[in-house]
């Protein structure tokens, strides 16, 4: 019979899988970006966010914090470096004054960052104390990023059309949220356990919208419609990178 460690660790493996998944689902916008040599009017604020939702999780996941959390910090530094990768590409391909933006913005990310670590290791002297503080931070930052989705589904349901809600990674935020969820409860994690039973709500609500409006989708093409599908694309893997720890989830 497989014991509670082993079983929380295949749920974080999975976890870790398929949240990588999320993380490279805007591969095909920044291909866009390199093959036109400029952003135009893709935004940079879904990376902003997953950059400082992924420096969270990875510190809620140390040793000093929240012991026995390595696959949280595996994913979390994985999809940390995967979006500072995006966020390289979008700077350089960005005018001066959004790149000005988008560097104020991560140094601020930084700041906040090095202040929460800095607050919790001297103000907070027990793991419990630690997993509470950041844990709550982590958890508001999250619920945050719902935002995002929220705008697309509820496109979804004025246009009756699922044009812009792409049922693979639909699918891959329901999955994500679920397989995290189990992770936490198998040994209780109430942080990781609220993300991403957000996460997993969203992806229920998100493929339930899918099953009701596939049929009156229009089934035109067009760049401009692919352009439109990436952003989309964008503010659904926001969602989706809790993992966590995403949350990223997990």
């Amino acid at each position: 019979m497989v014991n509670a460690t082993v079983a929380r660790n295949i749920a974080g493996i999975c976890g870790n899988v398929i949240s990588l998944f999320l993380f490279l689902s805007p591969i095909p916008t920044f291909i866009t970006i390199y093959k036109k040599k400029k952003v135009e009017e893709y935004k940079a604020d879904p990376y902003l966010a997953t950059v400082l939702n992924c420096a969270l999780w990875v510190f809620y996941g140390l040793p000093v914090v929240h012991p026995d959390s390595l696959l949280v910090i595996t994913i979390n530094a994985t999809g940390l470096a995967i979006e500072l990768f995006y966020l390289a590409m979008f700077f350089y391909f960005s005018p001066t004054t959004r790149k000005v933006k988008v560097g104020l913005w991560l140094i601020g990310e930084m700041v906040f960052v090095g202040i929460v670590a800095t607050c919790t290791l001297l103000l907070f002297h027990t793991h419990n104390q630690r997993s509470s503080f950041v844990g709550i931070l982590c958890v508001i930052f999250v619920s945050l990023m719902y935002i995002a989705p929220l705008t697309i589904m509820s496109k979804v349901i004025k246009t009756k059309s699922v044009k812009y809600m792409p049922f693979s990674l639909s699918l891959a935020n329901f999955l994500n949220g679920g397989v995290w969820v189990i992770y936490a409860l198998i040994k209780f994690d109430l942080f990781i356990l609220i993300g991403n039973g957000l996460g997993t709500v969203s992806g229920l609500v998100q493929l339930i919208l899918y099953a009701c409006y596939y049929k009156t989708t229009p089934k035109d093409d067009g760049e401009e419609d692919e352009e439109n599908v990436s952003k989309a694309n964008s503010q659904l893997q926001l969602s989706g990178n809790h993992g966590q720890a995403k949350r990223v989830a997990a």
